[in-house]
């Protein structure tokens, strides 16, 4: 359960859509024209389609395998963001795990059933399921066994003549009924419990210790500053969560943005807002009475949209399991002075 992103680039690579067309000043899909002189006219992106998205998806496949992270580096937003472990991964750690080897996995890999839901002009969600057989280097550069099958899904945002990847995320298909018990989890990594340094080694100035510490420095993604709106986000995803703890379809209702869309947990897609307020309201859920929201950090991708990553938690039980925190990514679209949810995407615990 925890592997849910190893196959995390699978719909970020070639999101740049002259790279595969015209180049951008001879496309006409691709310019703006203007009333008064078309040659100041800066190239966009043209409006993308699910089956457009798909068709880079397949490419990006194909570097992701072979490790290959340059054709990555122009492909990622710089405010891309992603979790791994429960780690949340921004552009420079993403395309460094991608460097640390190469995938071994089987021909026959498939990516279906793609869908595109609209957040807004220049920012959309691309969500389809992939299967594999095979392993991929994980953030440590140990091979492992890649999920399958799977539910991805992507956030494109446009940026000039390019389509740039702003996140993306996997959940292995389950049934959530039978999912594995909360319990059954294995214990800690012993390497979790490190040994204290030696006095008499840190008199000294130990250089393997200090190496060490550098090593584990250089490796941790880079902070980034999260925008103003980040306590508002927050308290909108709490509304959220109180709004599911109560089974108040009403309040959901006001919680979503006109044109919603969700990921669950489980891998299930619900591509419109009536049947992810369903999804929400009905889930089989017992004596869930307290709900918390934090480690919130938001990214500003236009004005109106903004990408809200977090912790939530929730006692109780929900398909008869004991609820843990997990973490979750939603972009929130402002509508009149609210923010909204416009998309979701919730990381099993």
């Amino acid at each position: 359960m925890k592997r849910i992103s190893l196959f995390i680039l699978t719909a970020i690579a070639a999101v740049v859509f002259t790279a595969c067309g015209p180049a951008a000043n001879t496309g006409t899909n691709n310019i703006i024209a203007s009333n008064t002189n078309t040659n100041t006219a800066k190239p966009t992106a043209a409006a993308p389609t699910a089956d457009v998205l798909m068709a880079m998806d397949q490419q990006a496949n194909e570097a992701y395998i072979k490790g290959d992270s340059k054709f990555f580096e122009g492909m990622l937003s710089d405010k891309f963001v992603m979790y791994e472990q429960g780690q949340r991964m921004d552009k420079a750690s993403v395309v460094k795990m991608i460097a640390s080897g190469k995938c071994e996995v089987k021909d026959g890999w498939k990516l279906e059933k793609p869908e595109m839901a609209k957040i807004d002009g220049d920012t959309y969600v691309l969500t389809y399921t992939g299967t594999f057989d095979g392993t991929c280097p994980g953030p440590d550069g140990k091979q492992t066994k890649m999920p399958s099958p799977i539910r991805a899904a992507s956030v494109w945002v446009r940026s000039g003549d390019k389509w740039l990847a702003a996140f993306h995320g996997e959940n292995p298909i389950i049934d959530p009924t039978n999912a594995p018990k909360a319990d059954a989890k294995p214990p800690a990594k012993p390497a979790d419990k490190k040994p204290e340094p030696k006095k008499d080694d840190a008199k000294k100035g130990d250089k393997s210790a200090a190496n060490s510490n550098t090593a584990a420095n250089t490796a941790a993604p880079a902070k980034a500053t999260p925008d103003p709106n980040t306590n508002a986000l927050v308290e909108a995803e709490k509304s959220g969560w109180k709004a599911w703890m109560a089974k108040d379809a009403k309040k959901l209702d006001e919680f979503t943005a006109k044109s919603a869309s969700v990921v669950g947990a489980e891998g299930a897609w619900f591509g419109n807002r009536a049947d992810a307020i369903k999804y929400w309201a009905e889930m089989p859920c017992e004596n869930v009475k307290a709900v918390t929201v934090t480690d919130g950090f938001a990214s500003a991708l236009s004005p109106t949209v903004e990408m809200l990553t977090f912790k939530g938690t929730a006692d109780g039980t929900c398909y008869g399991q004991k609820n843990a925190s997990n973490h979750g990514m939603d972009i929130y679209i402002k509508e009149g002075d609210a923010w909204k949810l416009a998309f979701g995407f919730s990381y099993p615990s």
